[in-house]
């Protein structure tokens, strides 16, 4: 689901370890490796000071470990469980996938029929991409759109009117030229399931996925948590200390992202694709369709943050919800998600049957691509090196990449300024057509931004006519905003730059009969 936020490393000063769980005892499985496994799992932990993990391991069709580690919540005792419920991201995706599969085989769609065949009013900004993007573009991030998450993030827009702003995103990149991730184009393959079935994608993905396969405590909304007791707290590093924040209502966007589940059903799910589509005496889809999905449709230039999440990779795709590279001379399908306070992982060897889900309750944390390796090399005999270690220096280098640009912000700052217009020429509502209204308000002797209905920042002044934005949510992007006054001496416009994004977003003063609305 967001770009990962990337952390610097300090220790943990507490972290406990759940006695509960399945044994590691299995004939003919490196129970040696498993146990020291788990002690490189407790001390990855404090060095990612993340509060709580869950593992599941899968292998020959069998569970070999369901285990907790560490806590729910930061500053009380109760464990994590292989039953305890964490967000899973953008690991859903396979599930939309799945379901689209499941369409195929029963004739009633194709991957490479247009999408307007089925959602007539869907609209891009190229009438020719409108006319001629698939399902199966749907769902390979070859769009050539950006990921403009900021249109559903922290919005009130409901499904339908994230997709009908869609029209108004100008591309990026040539259509099926370039992987660029998207999660708004797989909230449309949610909707085209609805169009298809009469159902919607929740009910869809409960009747024909989660019940089959012994689902039960698996949800796609955050709102049907409050019926269930063993939940993890989300975590974020909010001015250098490790804090629980809210869950995040991702209900716009869900079939992107929203499932939440533990390693013991989701080991199911791991079970059903290492045996091609069948899952104890029922077949959910063929082996066909497995291997379509596994088939790769994008191919993934070796360039940040890609080369970083997958450094061993002499290959790297896209197939259908989930990402395809290489390991040891092994394919290996994946794929991860973050959410607010979560990142998962969920991983599958074919060749070798084997599979593991990792789930967390640390925002955007990179020990799960760390400990992905680690289980690899126990069961594939493989020498391993550190990987926590590894990948710690990863992100520090990219986090000091990010110091270096808002370093070079800062240094060009001009001290001494003030703005040129007295405070009510800035006061008003700002409107794009993509992100919506940004509205500009003296409140309290101070200027307040609010974006829409959740997104709410302090202004304070940089130089000329250009402010910092401290958000109030401090998962928010940094950001800053420049006021444009047109040759009469009236703000027309307001450009916001919002680090990870391309381009400044415009948004355009509103005015109704010569004056502001």
């Amino acid at each position: 689901m967001r770009t990962i936020r990337l952390i610097l490393v300090t220790l943990l000063l507490l972290i406990s370890v759940s006695p509960l769980g399945y044994g590691l005892a299995r004939p003919g499985l490196p129970e040696e490796g498993l146990q020291d496994l788990e002690a490189y799992i407790a001390r990855a932990m404090r060095e990612w000071e993340v509060p709580g993990l869950a593992l599941a391991i899968v292998k020959d069709d069998a569970l070999v470990l369901a285990k907790g580690y560490g806590v729910k919540r930061l500053g009380e005792s109760a464990p994590v469980t292989e039953r305890t419920v964490f967000a899973i991201g953008s690991a859903s995706k396979a599930f939309t996938t799945a379901a689209l599969a499941m369409l195929v085989e029963e004739g009633k769609i194709r991957w490479d029929d247009p999408v307007i065949r089925y959602l007539p009013h869907f609209q891009l900004f190229d009438p020719y991409v409108t006319r001629e993007l698939t399902i199966r573009d749907l769902v390979t991030h070859r769009s050539g759109l950006e990921r403009a998450d900021l249109l559903w993030y922290g919005t009130a827009f409901d499904r339908e009117e994230i997709i009908r702003r869609l029209r108004f995103l100008r591309p990026r990149w040539g259509f099926r030229s370039h992987f660029g991730y998207q999660n708004i184009l797989y909230l449309a393959a949610g909707q085209l399931i609805r169009a298809v079935t009469g159902k919607t994608w929740e009910d869809f993905i409960r009747e024909r996925i989660f019940q089959p396969l012994g689902m039960t405590t698996s949800t796609t909304s955050v709102k049907a948590l409050r019926d269930i007791s063993d939940v993890a707290t989300p975590h974020a590093k909010i001015e250098g200390v490790v804090r629980p924040i809210p869950w995040r209502d991702i209900d716009n966007i869900a079939p992107a992202g929203s499932i939440n589940s533990n390693v013991l059903e989701m080991a199911e799910w791991i079970r059903v694709h290492l045996n091609e589509g069948a899952h104890r005496g029922q077949r959910l889809w063929s082996a066909a369709a497995e291997r379509e999905m596994q088939t790769p449709q994008t191919i993934i230039r070796p360039e940040p943050p890609y080369s970083t999440l997958f450094p061993e990779a002499r290959f790297l795709t896209y197939g259908l919800g989930w990402f395809l590279h290489d390991y040891r001379g092994r394919k290996i399908v994946e794929h991860g998600g973050n959410i607010d306070g979560m990142s998962a992982l969920v991983a599958l060897v074919p060749e070798e049957r084997l599979g593991f889900v990792i789930l967390t309750n640390m925002n955007g944390t990179l020990l799960v691509h760390a400990l992905k390796y680690r289980i690899m090399d126990v069961f594939f005999g493989a020498p391993s090196k550190d990987w926590s270690a590894d990948f710690q220096q990863r992100a520090k280098a990219l986090q000091e990449q990010q110091q270096v640009a808002m370093k070079k912000i800062e240094d060009a700052r001009v001290l001494g300024t003030k703005p040129a217009l007295p405070p009510a020429r800035y006061v008003g509502t700002y409107e794009n057509e993509v992100y919506g209204e940004v509205t500009v308000r003296e409140e309290e002797g101070r200027f307040v931004l609010r974006w829409g209905a959740m997104r709410v920042g302090d202004l304070e002044h940089w130089h000329y006519e250009t402010f910092r934005v401290r958000w109030r949510d401090p998962l928010l992007p940094p950001a800053f905003v420049t006021f444009v006054p047109d040759v009469e001496g009236a703000v027309g416009e307001l450009k916001m730059k919002l680090s990870g994004l391309f381009e400044d977003l415009i948004f355009r003063r509103v005015r109704e009969e010569g004056r502001e609305r």
